[in-house]
């Protein structure tokens, strides 16, 4: 396969879900260094206008922005015309959704993956597409023996405990949301097989950081952080004991670029994207972080245990290293303090910004 042309800063690299967290993170990271980057967003989720607005207020006319939704292939089509390189985020998140609505949730994950790589085959210019999978294509690892270590679960098995969950361990699907994003995981490296299209797939773990507007369904580290800093409640469901290996947004992105660099040497892979076990913490270790970081005690409500919630997943993510260079640089400990003060910051803004327009309503 011949490698894809990714020189010269004339096309522009496309961020599919580019309004949205990971995405504004990354085409900022692009739009630093001089490209030119196009959004592509239905800006459907609460509060990504406010990370558009925020891209074209720092880049100007280096961003431009296609609104318009993956399920319509016809109007996504033009925007990637002229990319050189397509990195794919859009998606329905959240499995409590995907329960009540499977088949939006198929549409958005399934059908809108399958579009986004029918627009870029198209297209005919072989750009490189790289897809955000989810750790959930494992499924809730019911096979993996658990032992209980104080506030945290562990494997028993201690290569597990040592490295983490490989991309080796075998898929199985599970909730609708875990259906429909391992549909589209396997699309992705399918269309490198089958259609010649470079093609690569980050299955990733919990990814946290500034510009991150979470929800109690999806970006839990943010949401604990938001209630926390406005004094309400967080819903624990289940112990709190469960271990994920949480990663900084900037250490995300500097994966997918390395990926993107190295595509002709990685197209059809699917590699494990995480903290690692240097960042693996129980989430009770992480409200007891929050609650030194804002000086305050939490108030938590305990819940029933949510379908498909695994016990325990950290990525073992030394594949990734070996095929890239690309290690975690940011602590989780420092990362909830960057986060923190994005959102103590992001909050000034906000307020600053709303008592303007209720200036400018009461004066005009």
């Amino acid at each position: 396969m011949a490698a894809p042309a990714l020189s010269g800063k004339t096309a522009a690299i496309l961020v599919v879900g580019g309004s949205g967290f990971l995405g504004c993170n990354l085409a900022d990271s692009f739009l630093r260094d001089g490209e030119k980057v196009i959004v592509l967003d239905n800006l459907s989720r609460a509060g990504v206008e406010r990370n558009l607005e925020w891209l074209v207020d720092n880049h100007g006319g280096a961003v431009e922005a296609e609104i318009a939704n993956i399920r319509d292939l016809a109007a996504i089509e033009p925007a990637f015309k002229g990319a050189k390189a397509i990195f794919h985020f859009a998606a329905q998140t959240a499995v409590t959704t995907s329960l009540l609505q499977p088949v939006d949730d198929f549409e958005t994950n399934a059908r809108g993956t399958l579009n986004v790589l029918e627009a870029a085959r198209r297209a005919g210019r072989r750009a490189p597409v790289i897809f955000a999978s989810t750790n959930k294509v494992y499924g809730a690892l019911a096979g993996l023996e658990i032992e209980e270590a104080g506030d945290r679960y562990l494997p028993a098995d201690a290569v597990t405990r040592r490295y983490g969950i490989g991309e080796a361990q075998p898929l199985d699907f599970s909730t609708p949301y875990g259906c429909s994003k391992g549909v589209a995981d396997q699309y992705v490296l399918d269309y490198a097989k089958s259609f010649g299209l470079p093609t690569a797939v980050l299955r990733m773990s919990c990814v946290y950081g500034p510009r991150q507007f979470g929800t109690e369904d999806q970006g839990w580290v943010a949401h604990f952080l938001i209630r926390a800093l406005a004094g309400e409640p967080i819903s624990i469901y289940g112990d709190g004991k469960q271990v994920r290996d949480i990663l900084h947004v900037s250490d995300a992105v500097a994966a997918y670029r390395a990926l993107l660099t190295s595509i002709d040497r990685f197209h059809g892979r699917a590699f494990n994207l995480g903290g690692g076990p240097d960042n693996a913490v129980s989430l009770a270790e992480v409200l007891h972080e929050i609650e030194l970081l804002t000086a305050r005690r939490l108030r938590t409500e305990k819940c029933d245990w949510r379908a498909g919630d695994q016990l325990y997943f950290v990525a073992d993510t030394r594949a990734l290293a070996d095929a890239l260079g690309w290690r975690p640089h940011m602590g989780w400990r420092a990362g909830l303090r960057d986060l923190h003060a994005w959102l103590l910051q992001d909050w000034t803004e906000v307020s600053k910004s709303r008592f303007q327009r209720r200036t400018r309503r009461v004066t005009a």
